[in-house]
Parts: structure tokens; sequence; C-alpha cells
């Protein structure tokens, strides 16, 4: 099934965030870690992420560092700072309020005991 873009684009943040709070990762690495976790649901261009990361970045919520391996090209890997990692336990609780809500709703809640 195809997700809207509207709906990717509100829980992006919160999905890389939550990528990172597991370890340091680079672009490419955090596109195919999203693409196996969601098992091929979210399929990230990097035109999508880097924008992301770059905004994050320049909120305090991650920090970046170049690193070059041993047989490769350099990377930039990017992790979680402590005020991100506070933003993003912010996050889950809005997103799960939000998601139990929507939850609720398509359930057919009965109001006023109709």
């Amino acid at each position: 099934m195809k997700i809207s873009k509207e709906l990717i684009k509100g829980s992006t943040v919160l999905l890389v965030l939550n990528l990172l709070k597991e370890k340091p990762l680079y672009g490419y690495e955090m596109i195919k870690a999203m693409e196996i976790k969601s098992q091929g649901l979210f399929q990230w261009k990097e035109g999508t992420l880097y924008p992301i990361l770059h905004g994050l970045e320049s909120e305090g919520y991650l920090s970046s560092y170049w690193e070059t391996p041993s047989a490769g090209r350099k990377r930039k890997y990017y992790e979680i700072t402590k005020k991100g990692t506070k933003e993003l336990s912010r996050r889950e609780k809005e997103w799960k309020t939000f998601s139990d809500t929507v939850n609720l709703s398509l359930g057919g809640i009965q109001w006023m005991g109709n």
C-alpha cells in the first residue's frame, strides 16, 4: 500500500531522531535502515532526508562529523544530541497521543451513549 506524502512528511523527523538514538549513521545508511525497518514502506530520497538533517542540526538536535573508512570515501555521520533526545521523547509522546486519538476516532467511538 502506498502512503500519502503528507502522512510521511509529518513523521519523518520523529523517525530520523529515533534511528539516530541507536548509533550515529550517515545519510545513505539511514535511508537503507528505514527501508528495512519499515519493510520497504518508507523509501526516502536524499532530497527529502538531507534538508531534514540540516534543519535538525541547526536546531541543535543533531551534531555531525566526517569520517573516512579505510576502504572508502569520506562520509558525514549524524548523531543525536541530549537536546535531540529530549525532543525525540516529546515527539514520541505527541505521536502516541495523536495516533491513539486517530485510532479511537476510526474505531467509531459512541458519543453520549449513542
